[in-house]
């Protein structure tokens, strides 16, 4: 008796797993390069202006409706008061920037320009008249916001399981939205989470499902 094709069993070639496996590296390591090149730069950033121009360099943060301080927009995620406020950054920001880039690398970056501009200039217009904004918790509220309510919009298991384990693990950032005593940027986190969340929406029918998250093309993307 001669079995069809169609009974056979199916097996993956051992150069075409050999290849996922590269693959997936290759895929790791751009993602460390880009979370980490971020940290080490704020990180180097700061130690700088504290050392060397003594928090002069603060100056270049959101100043609300004034015109130089439209530029804070851009400079805001990387500029600090202090070793401390990065210090308290890094963490949140390489675990939900790297959850983000789960999706894929480009949707990290969208989401990141989407969350500076969008927080920064709410910042900007609604901000308390003389004060400096600085950090990038504007970037990590983004990221809990992005990926809170993804899978409201994409709806496939991955975001969803993502969603409850940022709401279990993160979910108390969202009192950070609120008004706070003086020295916080509830603003910044505020107008991030809403940038986050409003590009959970525009992004989600270009994302892509856990099941081809490690095909070889992603890396050309």
């Amino acid at each position: 008796m001669i079995a069809s094709m169609d009974s056979l069993p199916t097996t993956t070639p051992p150069q075409e797993r050999a290849w996922n496996w590269t693959a997936a590296g290759r895929l790791l390591k751009a993602q460390a390069v880009i979370l980490g090149s971020f940290v080490l730069f704020i990180w180097f950033l700061e130690i700088v202006d504290v050392l060397l121009f003594r928090g002069a360099l603060d100056v270049f943060g959101v100043r609300p409706r004034t015109r130089d301080g439209l530029l804070g927009i851009l400079f805001m995620p990387f500029l600090h008061n202090g070793l401390g406020h990065v210090l308290a950054n890094t963490l949140p920001f390489l675990i939900l920037g790297w959850l983000v880039m789960l999706r894929r690398i480009s949707t990290f970056l969208a989401v990141s320009c989407v969350v500076i501009f969008v927080s920064g200039f709410g910042v900007w217009l609604l901000g308390p008249a003389g004060s400096v904004h600085l950090g990038a918790s504007g970037l990590i509220f983004g990221y809990f916001g992005f990926l809170l309510v993804g899978g409201l919009f994409e709806r496939s298991l991955f975001s969803i399981v993502l969603t409850i384990l940022v709401g279990l693990f993160y979910g108390g950032l969202l009192w950070g939205v609120l008004p706070q005593g003086a020295g916080v940027s509830w603003q910044a986190h505020l107008f991030g989470f809403m940038s986050g969340v409003m590009a959970a929406y525009f992004l989600a029918d270009r994302r892509s499902n856990f099941s081809d998250l490690w095909h070889p093309d992603k890396l050309k993307r």
